[in-house]
């Protein structure tokens, strides 16, 4: 690691803004508030609430967020430069950002003459003077700019000139920090360090203002080249959380944040608020509506799982062996991925993390590793099913209390002719025996899972109120042999809660209702474990 703790990156998000404009991804006000309360937790300086005036959402953020104020961050308003032949002051776009009320106000201008001409359709001084009665404009008004140079490092490869005289304009105007935009994705890092590192020296009085960096992933180098700008001087990041945003996405600042500060050193956030980076990657993930990606860096739930059994024994001698970083510094935990390519070093590390400790010795683990491998090789999948394989191991041990008897179920699914799909109606009937007392329950649902769920809940929850808080929170269907048609043998994973814990369960079965039921039925017993002082004991 080198030397730069003590040189502060400043980290500027624009999930609000320009993360929003992800495909697929629309944030209530509500939304909002939620994100930029967790930033702020976060420890990120400069947080990006919208475009005022652009839309009545918008409006309403700075409005709410001035009468419940941030802790630490600075909530920052963003517009373009004032429209071509007018001047700022009767600009109503301005209007409403001086409305907004922040203190500080990030402008974007062209530094790509090909946009002045071809999408503005002005003049190269008219530009120059958009930038700069702009930026001077606001600082009457007393706001802090911060200005965006748009496609800056297109702009520079092909006009270097031009692009110079764009940011020298609005230091020269008062902004007080110049963020160089890689707006399309398309540079590469090695360009990146050659052209930021020009603008170092080619801008008179560096560093009296301050530089940034902001990079799209249209290349899937976003990450990449915010890090060599930030090697060639670059003192604000500016990225969304998950990387969120318009085509490919922006810069992730939850890879971006602990490969600067762990890796190079920089000061970004405290180390405590770093401990919070998973929690807050993953609550974004929630707020958004889109489903975490398990394999992103640093955050993933695979991030630090580990499958082979060469990598499990050596990881719990070492964790420097397969782990480039401490998983607990950004709030992430290791995972030992059970699965058929385990040896005794997963079932080992594995039963540890459910509070079981077994010695290598013991005369279950051969006959756990054995019936693990039977399983997976009939399509059975435990690496995303820990709550069933805990259960398997249970009952190798001897610890498995039957708590119910499953006798046999039925379901029956109703569509009459002209009716839609949705309007079809399945009804469900099991019998279970508890205590060695008969129950037979019928319940109905908007699919046969659905109804098979419901009946057995009902059938058990009078001897286990605790049932009621459990609840489905995924349901996932996978064909193992699509070859073998109608026929083919399907697993079905299922994802469920009690409200502050998840557990997942597996089935498998060439019947899809089978599959499903076996997994329903291991979810409610295992939320019975979780939930009761310890029935396995």
């Amino acid at each position: 690691m080198t030397s730069n703790r003590s040189k502060q990156i400043w980290l500027y998000d624009t999930t609000l803004r320009d993360g929003a404009q992800r495909e697929g991804l629309s944030l209530s006000l509500e939304d909002k508030l939620r994100i930029a309360r967790q930033l702020d937790l976060l420890g990120i300086p400069f947080i990006e609430g919208g475009w005022p005036g652009a839309n009545p959402k918008d409006v309403q953020f700075f409005w709410q967020i001035k009468e419940e104020p941030l802790t630490q961050a600075e909530v920052v308003a963003f517009c373009s430069t004032r429209r071509p032949n007018k001047t700022a002051a009767e600009d109503p776009m301005l209007q409403a950002i001086l409305a907004a009320g922040t203190r500080w106000v990030t402008i974007f201008g062209k530094s790509w003459d090909l946009h002045v001409t071809e999408g503005l359709k002005t003049t190269r001084e008219e530009n120059l003077a958009m930038i700069r009665d702009t930026i001077e404009y606001l600082r009457s008004q007393g706001r802090q700019v911060i200005y965006d140079a748009e496609h800056w490092f297109d702009g520079y490869k092909h006009n270097r000139d031009y692009a110079l005289q764009t940011l020298l304009t609005a230091m020269q105007a008062g902004a007080e920090w110049l963020v160089l935009c890689d707006t399309n994705g398309g540079t590469l890092p090695y360009e990146i360090s050659q052209i930021v590192r020009d603008v170092v020296r080619g801008v008179p009085d560096y560093p009296t203002y301050r530089l940034g960096i902001h990079t799209h992933n249209d290349s899937d180098t976003a990450v990449a080249n915010a890090i060599a700008a930030v090697m060639e001087g670059a003192c604000m990041v500016q990225g969304t959380m998950n990387g969120y945003g318009e085509r490919c996405g922006n810069a992730n600042l939850c890879s971006l944040i602990p490969s600067l500060q762990l890796k190079l050193g920089y000061s970004c956030i405290q180390d405590a608020q770093l401990a919070n980076l998973t929690y807050a990657s993953r609550l974004v993930s929630e707020v958004v509506n889109l489903a975490p990606d398990d394999y992103a860096a640093f955050v993933g739930r695979s991030a630090f799982a580990h499958k082979g059994g060469i990598h499990v024994s050596a990881v719990e001698r070492n964790p420097l062996t397969y782990e480039h970083i401490n998983p607990v510094l950004v709030g992430n935990e290791r995972r030992i991925v059970i699965s058929d390519q385990s040896g005794l070093s997963n079932i080992l590390a594995k039963a540890r993390s459910f509070n079981i400790n077994l010695s290598r010795e013991h005369p279950a683990l051969p006959k756990i590793l054995q019936r693990l491998k039977e399983l997976e090789n009939q399509g059975y999948q435990f690496e995303a099913a820990d709550a069933s394989f805990d259960l398997l191991m249970r009952e190798a041990l001897g610890y498995r209390q039957q708590l119910f008897e499953i006798k046999g179920f039925q379901v029956h699914s109703d569509m009459r002719q002209g009716q839609k799909s949705s309007d079809c109606l399945a009804i469900a009937t099991v019998k279970v025996a508890v205590n060695g007392k008969d129950i037979l329950e019928a319940a109905e649902g908007n699919g046969p899972v659905s109804a098979l769920d419901a009946a057995l809940r009902k059938a058990l929850v009078n001897f286990y109120p605790e049932i009621a808080s459990f609840y489905l929170t995924d349901y996932k269907v996978r064909i193992l042999d699509g070859g073998a048609g109608t026929s083919a043998k399907t697993r079905v994973l299922i994802e469920s809660s009690n409200g502050s814990q998840r557990w997942t369960t597996v089935g498998v079965s060439p019947n899809i209702l089978d599959a499903s039921y076996q997994a329903v039925v291991e979810s409610i017993e295992y939320g019975l474990f979780l939930r009761s002082p310890n029935p396995f004991d």
